[in-house]
């Protein structure tokens, strides 16, 4: 992470706070994150205010001081900070010998709130009191990823909240605060307006971005290819029907899905075919020799892939039970850097929408990922029946290889091996 963007801050300037508080949000390009102080303190100036994009690691972002501390030169400080960050690179040098007048800590972006021990500045209340102007039809919407996740779980038009962050972006506490009926009707447009515009420009979220720039490096430099087989249902349905009808009997039993199946068996597969469990590196492939799965989940505000670690190596009631938690985690924006960062393999399931079959992304530095579709019944030919026929559920699965380290062949295998698995799951108890 180079840079991220603050969501909100949950202390005020002037506030104090204890060790522990959550003293502000920040988005990272995967999550959401609390920042909580690390001693006593008072907000004596904030540098980098709400819903703020881009803003560096080790960038100051607020003046802390201890209770009791003269504020007054928090202001001055700040602005000197400030003006200190746009100076170009060349003075820098200089600047290391003289050491800067005020001895205020600074709370800097990448870091946790340090302890202050000196006085710092004052609180400005300028902007506290202005009155911020409601936003109108047709005009362009700034809210942070937060306050519309929020807005789209309980329903509430943004375009009717008022914006109380940085010009006017709407955050956390706009949305949670909002009342309806509480915003007074706009006057009816006069007969000569200007039409509307008939769409609204979404800014695009520090998790979009990364999003973006990553699969499209993916797509450009990773030769992909890919390789697809049907596999037969038949056999994970009834096993998957006695296991949950079991495990219902018991309290607070996990009950087993379909996509738990698919992870054990790509992970029995690996063991198999060591050589789809590796990563390209530059100069080396880089072989894994355990199989940590990454599962793609979908939220509101993108994709990501929280990791369920070492999945050969645990059975189908723990990996369901971890893969619910971590799930409930992503979309509730509580996931931690170790949860998402890493993974030997991606899956992506697509199923429980009623795609087919689908091809997926690479996930760099992993050599392939698997798309699975969904199960559908199909007519087979079958010569020991009396009508030659017979139906069959089928699930089309897709391996997606990066050719620099996965020839062909050895997909093949890879993907006969998961389909000997998925059709025959009792070898999971072996």
């Amino acid at each position: 992470m180079t840079e991220g963007g603050i969501a909100n801050w949950k202390k005020k300037e002037g506030e104090a706070f204890t060790a522990g508080d959550v003293i502000l949000e920040i988005e990272t390009d995967k999550a959401t994150m609390d920042v909580e102080a690390q001693d006593d303190g008072v907000i004596a100036k904030i540098i980098v205010g709400d819903g703020s994009k881009g803003v560096k690691v080790g960038t100051t972002i607020a003046v802390m001081a201890e209770e009791g501390d003269d504020l007054s030169g928090a202001a001055a400080f700040a602005a000197e900070q400030s003006s200190e960050a746009e100076k170009p690179k060349e003075s820098e040098p200089a600047q290391k010998d003289t050491p800067p007048t005020p001895t205020s800590p600074a709370l800097t972006a990448g870091t946790e709130a340090p302890k202050s021990t000196t006085p710092s500045g004052t609180k400005d209340s300028t902007a506290s009191g202005e009155k911020k102007k409601e936003l109108g039809k047709g005009e362009r919407i700034f809210a942070t990823p937060i306050a519309k996740k929020i807005a789209l779980e309980q329903g509430i038009p943004l375009a009717k909240v008022k914006g109380t962050g940085p010009d006017g972006r709407i955050t956390r506490e706009d949305v949670e605060k909002y009342k309806p009926g509480s915003t007074a009707a706009a006057a009816p447009a006069s007969k000569g307006a200007v039409a509307e515009p008939e769409y609204e420009d979404i800014p695009v979220s520090n998790m979009r971005k990364v999003i973006g720039q990553r699969l499209t490096q993916s797509k450009q430099e990773v030769p992909h290819y890919y390789v697809t087989v049907d596999v037969d249902m038949g056999r994970v349905n009834k096993l998957r029907e006695v296991f949950n009808k079991s495990l219902a009997e018991k309290e607070g039993g996990a009950k087993l899905s379909v996509n738990d199946f698919i992870m054990k068996a790509a992970a029995l597969a690996m063991k198999d075919v060591p050589d789809v469990n590796q990563a390209w590196m530059g100069e080396t492939i880089r072989q894994f020799k355990k199989v940590d799965i990454s599962m793609a989940v979908s939220t509101p505000t993108g994709l990501i892939t929280p990791i369920i670690k070492d999945v050969g190596g645990k059975g189908l009631t723990s990996i369901s039970t971890e893969a619910k938690t971590l799930a409930k985690k992503a979309r509730d924006g509580k996931l931690q850097p170790q949860e998402y960062q890493g993974g030997s393999f991606t899956i992506s399931n697509l199923g429980m929408f009623g795609v087919s079959h689908f091809t997926a992304i690479i996930n760099p530095p992993q050599s392939a990922i698997l798309a699975v579709g969904s199960v559908s019944s199909t007519l087979v030919p079958a010569p020991h029946e009396e009508k030659g026929w017979e139906v069959k559920h089928v699930m089309k699965a897709t391996l997606s290889a990066d050719h620099r380290v996965v020839d062909g062949a050895v997909a093949a295998r890879w993907l006969n091996a998961f389909r000997s698995y998925m059709e025959n799951p009792l070898t999971f108890m072996l």
